[in-house]
């Protein structure tokens, strides 16, 4: 069936939603037609960049996201469809921006936070307080008396130190033991090494809160972020299932929670991962019809909802290699090279040079370093990566930007991080 894709930008996703399609959920119905919120296409979105370099950047040309909220809404369609009966805590950590952070809880996300901080921030959109997990096992006092305050009433811990703490500062809370899964899943950003319980240490912990007349209500853990394996499921899911028998064996009350984390990432990399936590919960947890299953997924949903625009600002040329600076780098956007150990990815966009090929096609590439804008050697975004010839005012195009970017980075040297431009879009039957 043809359709027709329209776009619309702005920066507040509910006004957006309200313009195109009525406030309506992200699908609905009009007239018998089914319109339904969708990803832009690469030409689309390349198109619409295009459209805000020329028409809105001619003068200051600032770097700049497009988050694709079509793009979050079938991250979100996905997840439902294959972890139907897992609910989604968002890590916030991963991105916080706000119209990111709006769209997902119209789609019906929670949110894991770590921080009084950002339990202030999702608060400030609204969103209820019983949709937090403060999933952060070693919290300052001051942060446990705001939690307390504010009525955010599920936390994680791993420590006796933070059964004092919270017996003394929030007693109403209720608990999930944060256990260490014994495979660290060969992630990017393994978790272990500074978070979880190991096996030896649970009866203690569990005995700790008990005698503390806290409830533990659950039990937690993070098979690490970025490229896991995830066969990891299937050990820490087995492991948690051992600490829910443990309690009971303690006559504590009955366990109701199981927080898988995080470690997800989509594509391929996610319908194994399901399949695998599928499987695992099948065989550990069948016997437990009353079980929450939750989960803290971060750049599932983040990273390829963000693309960055960046402007070309100095080209130098050494033989065949091609020098460019680019007005964000290292200390802003790109932060996630140093924090995430991500590997990042870039096509070009000749608005100015080769407007007749923006994008270059069939143009000859040579061997090209990209450098940020700052004064520090270590700011160095690319290097021996092809792209084809640009010039000074040209744009590089970084896709799948959305992990952990805007939430490290920086004003070093005075360079500010790039600003956001929201855009929707959702087709129709013809």
């Amino acid at each position: 069936m043809s359709g027709q894709t329209v776009i619309v930008s702005g920066l507040n996703p509910a006004a957006i939603l309200q313009s195109t399609i009525g406030g309506a959920p992200p699908s609905t119905a009009e007239n018998g037609n089914t319109r339904k919120v969708v990803p832009m296409s690469k030409d689309a979105l390349q198109d619409f960049m295009v459209s805000i370099i020329t028409q809105k950047l001619q003068d200051e040309k600032q770097p700049f996201y497009v988050l694709d909220l079509g793009e979050v809404v079938s991250l979100m369609d996905q997840w439902n469809n294959a972890l139907p009966n897992i609910r989604p805590f968002y890590a916030v950590k991963c991105n916080p921006e706000p119209s990111f952070l709006s769209m997902l809880s119209a789609l019906g996300s929670n949110f894991d936070c770590a921080s009084r901080a950002e339990i202030e921030y999702v608060l400030s959109l609204g969103i209820s307080p019983d949709r937090i997990v403060f999933a952060n096992p070693c919290k300052p006092e001051s942060d446990i008396i705001f939690a307390a305050k504010v009525g955010v009433n599920l936390t994680t811990y791993d420590s006796e130190y933070e059964v004092y703490k919270i017996r003394k500062h929030h007693p109403k809370s209720e608990l999930l033991l944060r256990i260490k899964p014994m495979d660290d899943a060969n992630a990017r950003c393994p978790m272990g090494p500074k978070y979880g319980a190991l096996p030896e240490e649970v009866q203690p912990l569990l005995r700790a809160a008990h005698a503390a007349r806290l409830t533990v209500s659950g039990v937690s853990f993070h098979i690490g972020s970025g490229d896991a394996d995830s066969n990891a499921y299937l050990g820490a899911i087995a492991a948690a299932k051992e600490v829910f028998q443990t309690a009971a064996r303690f006559g504590m009350s009955k366990m109701t929670i199981l927080d898988i984390g995080g470690g997800f990432t989509s594509g391929h990399q996610f319908t194994t991962a399901a399949t695998a936590v599928k499987s695992a919960l099948s065989q550990h947890f069948h016997d437990e019809p009353e079980l929450t299953i939750i989960a803290e997924p971060g750049r599932f949903f983040a990273e390829t909802a963000f693309t960055l625009a960046t402007t070309i600002i100095g080209k130098r040329v050494r033989g065949e290699l091609r020098e460019y600076w680019i007005n964000d780098g290292l200390y802003g956007s790109m932060n996630c090279v140093l924090y995430d150990h991500a590997t990042v990815t870039a096509t070009a966009l000749a608005c100015m040079s080769n407007r007749g090929n923006v994008n270059c096609g069939g143009s000859k590439t040579f061997p090209s370093t990209v450098f940020g804008p700052t004064c520090d050697a270590l700011d160095t975004v690319l290097r021996d990566y092809q792209l084809p010839e640009l010039q000074v005012n040209d744009w590089l195009v970084f896709p799948n930007m959305g992990a952990y970017t805007k939430a490290a980075g920086s004003n070093f040297n005075g360079f500010n991080t790039s600003a956001i431009v929201t855009h929707l879009a959702y087709a129709y039957p013809s």
